[in-house]
C-alpha cells in the first residue's frame, strides 16, 4: 500500500498520539460517529470500550460496521448506546439490551439531517490511509457518509493505516481537518459474504436471466444480489454505479464483463461509496483511477441514479405481501438491514431509461413460512412502496408488478410463491377479494424458465416463445380481440365476441403437464404483447394431444404458427406424448397445410363439418436435437427458417368449447 507506519507518523506530526491520548478529549454525553463497514476504527473503539472508568453517555453514530463492536462469547457487548441507520450483524445481537436505536432513514437524507444540525456529531473517528506528500489521506474503503461528517464534526480523530488503500474520487481529505491520529499497523477487516445455498442460486439465475448487455449495476449487500454476478459472465459492457461493491466487481472486470463502456454517467468508471471485501478487492481499489469513490448521497440520487441507461438495481427483501408492499428491515419482528440507499436506488432505475429495479427473496423462511404474505404482519415495516415495485424475484421465477392491478399483482406473486404455501395464498387472496372467486391453481410447480425459446422468424424479427402462466388471462384477451370474426370462427368453432374469464384461463392457467400452453410474445417482459399462443390438452388413454394455435393477423404469413407447433412438439416429445391431433374447418387452408406438413407421420380424415389430423412423432425434436435438456436455460435462440404457410387458427376440441 501507499506508505509505511513511520512515513505517516513524520508526516502527521505532532498531531500523532496514542489513543489513550486522542480519546481523552471525548467529553461525557458526545454523540460519535464510527467509520463505515472495514474502515471501523476497530482499535479506537476497543480502546473507548476499555477505558475506565470512561467517559458516560456516550452514543455511538454508524451506517454499518463490520468486526468492530466487541464481543463476548459471540454476542455484541457495548457499554455504550448505538445509534444506527443499518442493522448489521455487528449490532442485531444489541436489540434486545435496549443499547440499540436503529435509524430508519435513507442515506441520501443522512447528510441534510447532519448539516441542519437535527443530529449533532461531537466527534468522529475513522481509519485512513497514511498521507501523500501534499499532505492529503485517503477515506480508503469507505467514503460513504464521512464526508458530511467531516463537515460538522466538532472533533475528528483518524487511525492512520499503511495497509488502508488509497481510493480515487471523492476520498481525500487534508491533515489540517483532523484533531488526533493514532497509528496502526494492521490488516484491514476482510469481509466474505456467506456461501450462496441452492435457493440462494436459483433466485440469482433469475436475476441474472433478465439483466441484458450494456446494464448498469448496483448490487446492494445481500447474498442474493452477489451472488446473482457470477452468472453474469457472458455479458458484454456492464457497467457499476453502486454504493457498495465487493470482490464479484473484480472477477467481471477481469472477464471482461465490466468494461463501464455503455455507461451515460461516469463513463468508462466504477462508481461507488465504500467496498467491502477480502485482500484482492483492496489491492484493486487501491490507486486505481479506474474507479470513482463519491459520497453516499451522491451515489444514491435518484437522479444521478436515473442518469445511467439501463440501470438495474437489486434489492433483498424479508417479505412482500401480495399488494407489492415490501419490507426490508424487520425480520421476525426484530429490526434488521435498513432503508439505506434502496428507496433512491429503486426510484432511480425506475427512471432511467430502459432501467429494472429488482426486489428479490426467497420464497420463504428457513421453517417453510411464506415470505409473500396475504398482508405483511406486524413487525413487517413497509419499506418500500406498492406503488415503486417492478420486479420481484424468487426461485421459483419472476413477477413484474409495475402498472398492474392488485388482481393481477396477486395472481403474479402466487405464481413465483412456494409451491407449498399457493393455495393458502389464493385462498386468502379470495377472502381480501384481490381475485375472482372461480380463480384456480393448475400448477403448483416452478416457472418452467428452461422451456423460453428466442425463435427467429422468417422476416429476421425475432419474439420469445415462453410457457403461459396464469396472469397471462388479460394478454391472452387482447390477442382474441385481435382476431378478425372469421379467424374466430375458425380457432372456437363458433361466433363468440369475447370469451369469458373461465375460458381464459383454460388457455393459460395449465399443469405443464397434461396441459400446456406457450404464448409468444413481443417487447421488453415488462410490457410484453402477446403475438401467439399454443396449447396441447393430453388423452392419457390414447398419448395424443389435442392442439390449438392462435397467431395476430398483422403475424400471419412470417412462419410463427410453425415455430409455435415446433416448439409443442419439442416439448410433448421431451414428454413422451406419441403425437397430436387437431380439429379443424375444411376451409381453414392455412392451418392445414401447416399440419400436413408437420414432422412425423401425418393422416387425415374428413366428415361434413371438419377436418381431422393426427401427427405421430418421429424419435428426434423438430429441430433434429435430441429431447429437450431439463437444464436451466433462460433463453434458447432456435431458427425456423422454412416455407410452411402460417394461418391463425388451428382448434382443438377442449380449446374450442371450453
Amino acid at each position: 500500500m501507499s506508505g509505511s507506519v513511520n512515513q505517516g507518523a513524520a508526516d502527521v506530526g505532532s498531531k500523532l498520539v496514542s489513543a489513550e491520548q486522542a480519546l481523552a478529549a471525548i467529553r461525557p454525553g458526545s454523540r460519535i460517529f464510527l467509520g463505515t463497514g472495514c474502515a471501523a476504527p476497530r482499535k479506537l473503539l476497543a480502546t473507548l470500550e476499555a477505558m475506565s472508568p470512561g467517559p458516560a453517555d456516550l452514543e455511538f453514530v454508524s451506517f454499518v460496521t463490520t468486526s468492530a463492536v466487541p464481543e463476548e462469547a459471540g454476542v455484541p457487548h457495548t457499554r455504550y448506546r448505538h445509534r444506527a441507520f443499518f442493522v448489521g450483524s455487528d449490532l442485531r445481537g444489541l436489540a434486545g439490551s435496549g443499547r440499540l436505536n436503529y435509524v430508519p432513514i435513507s442515506l441520501e437524507d443522512v447528510p441534510e439531517l447532519l448539516a441542519s444540525g437535527k443530529l449533532p456529531i461531537d466527534v468522529a473517528l475513522l481509519q485512513v490511509s497514511p498521507p501523500d506528500r501534499r499532505g492529503f489521506v485517503s477515506l480508503g474503503v469507505s467514503v460513504d457518509l464521512a464526508p458530511a461528517v467531516l463537515r460538522v464534526a466538532r472533533h475528528v480523530i483518524a487511525e492512520v493505516n499503511p495497509a488502508m488503500p488509497r481510493t480515487h474520487g471523492e476520498s481525500f481529505v487534508h491533515l489540517d481537518r483532523f484533531d488526533a491520529f493514532v497509528s496502526v499497523d494492521t490488516p484491514v477487516t476482510e469481509y466474505r459474504h456467506p456461501l450462496a445455498d441452492e435457493i440462494a442460486e436459483r433466485v440469482a439465475r433469475y436475476i441474472a436471466a433478465i439483466i441484458d448487455d450494456g446494464s448498469t449495476l448496483q448490487i446492494g449487500l445481500g447474498r442474493v444480489p452477489n451472488e446473482a454476478l457470477r452468472h453474469l459472465k457472458d455479458r458484454r459492457d456492464l457497467g457499476i454505479h453502486s454504493d457498495v461493491i465487493t470482490d464479484g466487481v473484480v472477477d467481471l472486470v477481469e472477464a471482461g464483463v465490466v468494461t463501464n463502456r455503455r455507461k451515460t454517467r461516469h463513463r468508462d468508471r466504477i462508481v461507488a461509496s465504500y467496498c467491502l471485501g477480502t485482500r484482492r478487492l483492496y489491492d484493486f481499489v487501491d490507486d486505481n483511477p479506474l474507479l470513482a469513490f463519491l459520497p453516499i448521497d451522491q451515489v444514491c440520487d435518484p437522479q444521478e441514479v436515473a442518469g445511467n441507461a439501463r440501470m438495474v438495481s437489486i434489492t433483498q427483501a424479508f417479505a412482500v405481501d401480495m399488494t407489492g408492499q415490501v419490507c426490508v428491515d424487520q425480520f421476525e419482528g426484530e429490526f434488521y438491514g435498513g432503508v439505506s440507499t434502496q428507496a433512491g436506488f429503486i426510484r432511480g432505475a425506475a427512471r432511467s431509461p430502459g432501467g429494472k429495479p429488482i426486489i428479490c427473496l426467497a420464497s420463504t423462511t428457513d421453517d417453510g413460512t411464506s415470505r409473500i404474505k396475504p398482508l405483511l404482519e406486524t413487525g413487517d415495516g413497509v419499506g418500500i412502496a406498492r406503488s415503486d415495485v417492478h420486479y420481484v424475484v424468487t426461485e421459483y421465477g419472476i413477477a413484474y408488478l409495475f402498472g398492474k392491478s392488485i388482481r393481477e399483482r396477486a395472481l403474479a406473486l402466487i405464481d413465483v410463491a412456494h409451491p407449498n404455501c399457493r393455495e393458502d395464498l389464493l385462498a386468502a387472496a379470495k377472502r381480501l377479494g384481490y381475485v375472482l372467486p372461480e380463480q384456480y391453481l393448475a400448477s403448483q410447480a416452478a416457472y418452467p424458465v428452461h422451456e423460453e425459446r428466442t425463435v427467429q422468424l422468417k422476416n429476421g424479427v425475432t419474439v420469445l416463445i415462453r410457457p403461459a402462466r396464469a396472469s397471462d388471462a388479460g394478454a391472452l384477451q387482447a390477442q382474441f380481440h385481435r382476431l378478425t370474426p372469421d379467424q374466430v370462427y375458425t380457432r372456437f368453432f363458433r361466433r363468440v365476441r369475447s370469451l369469458s374469464y373461465a375460458e381464459l384461463q383454460t388457455l393459460c392457467n395449465v399443469n405443464h403437464e397434461t396441459e400446456v400452453a406457450f404464448l409468444a410474445v413481443t417487447g421488453p417482459r415488462e410490457s410484453e404483447v402477446v403475438v401467439g399462443s399454443a396449447c396441447y390438452f393430453l388423452n392419457s388413454t390414447t398419448n395424443l394431444a389435442e392442439i390449438a394455435f392462435m397467431v395476430a393477423p398483422e403475424w400471419q404469413g412470417q412462419g410463427l404458427g410453425t415455430a409455435l407447433q415446433a416448439r409443442l412438439q419439442e416439448y410433448a416429445i421431451g414428454r413422451g406424448v406419441r403425437g397430436f391431433v387437431a380439429e379443424m374447418l375444411p376451409r381453414n387452408a392455412r392451418m392445414l397445410r401447416l399440419a400436413t406438413h408437420a414432422p412425423g407421420t401425418v393422416s387425415t380424415s374428413r366428415d361434413e363439418e371438419s377436418v381431422h389430423v393426427t401427427i405421430l412423432f418421429q424419435n428426434k425434436a423438430p429441430d433434429g436435437d435430441a429431447v429437450a435438456s431439463e437444464n436451466f436455460i433462460p433463453s434458447r435462440s432456435l431458427k425456423f427458417q422454412n416455407t410452411v404457410p402460417d394461418g391463425s387458427a388451428m382448434a382443438s376440441t377442449r380449446a374450442a368449447r371450453p
